[in-house]
């Protein structure tokens, strides 16, 4: 490709935080320097059954439920869900600091967030919904959202945009961190 390494290199880098390709192996060449890494397209993009899956799993758990017990369910998936990537400090911090914590994990789970503030309080902003492909079947997914939500900030949620087109015309969620007037 008449190409040095380090521009290689380069390219590969920003690839791979694109997510259009990952590293899948290293290889040593035997000698002094870095190992060579071996890129394949990523999963992402390779496509799978997951729709199909998810699509019938949710249907499964959540058909006829009361309303009530769907809740429960969620509430409690969204506990799990936000457990799994603890905050690195205990509750006693601002809200601030909440705020740009919970952003942080939600961009690990591949959500592309990021926070505001506000008049009627501070909104969280996913700017990419992982959930998009199968929202329309299960629009009960935002209320996972919103669970999560709660559960990484200790307060309650409403979501006041739901994939709606932004000035780019790229769909983004809006989920509302609701304040007493004491938490003000």
């Amino acid at each position: 490709m008449k190409m040095t390494p380090a521009n290689a290199r380069h390219h590969l880098a920003h690839l791979e935080a694109n997510g259009l390709v990952e590293v899948i192996n290293q290889q040593s060449g035997g000698g002094k320097g870095r190992p060579a890494l071996v890129y394949s397209l990523s999963r992402h993009l390779l496509g799978d059954n997951l729709d199909s899956l998810v699509n019938a799993l949710l249907g499964e758990w959540l058909t006829d439920l009361p309303a009530k017990k769907q809740e429960e369910r969620l509430r409690s998936l969204a506990k799990k869900m936000a457990q799994r990537n603890p905050p690195s400090t205990t509750q006693n911090i601002t809200l601030t600091r909440r705020l740009a914590q919970t952003v942080d994990r939600l961009k690990t789970m591949d959500y592309q967030a990021r926070w505001e503030a506000g008049a009627l309080g501070p909104r969280v902003i996913l700017g990419y919904c992982p959930y998009a492909r199968i929202v329309g079947g299960h629009p009960e997914i935002c209320k996972l959202d919103a669970f999560m939500l709660e559960e990484m900030l200790g307060f309650s949620i409403r979501q006041s945009a739901k994939l709606q087109g932004s000035d780019k015309g790229l769909p983004f969620c809006e989920f509302l961190v609701v304040m007493s007037a004491e938490n003000r």
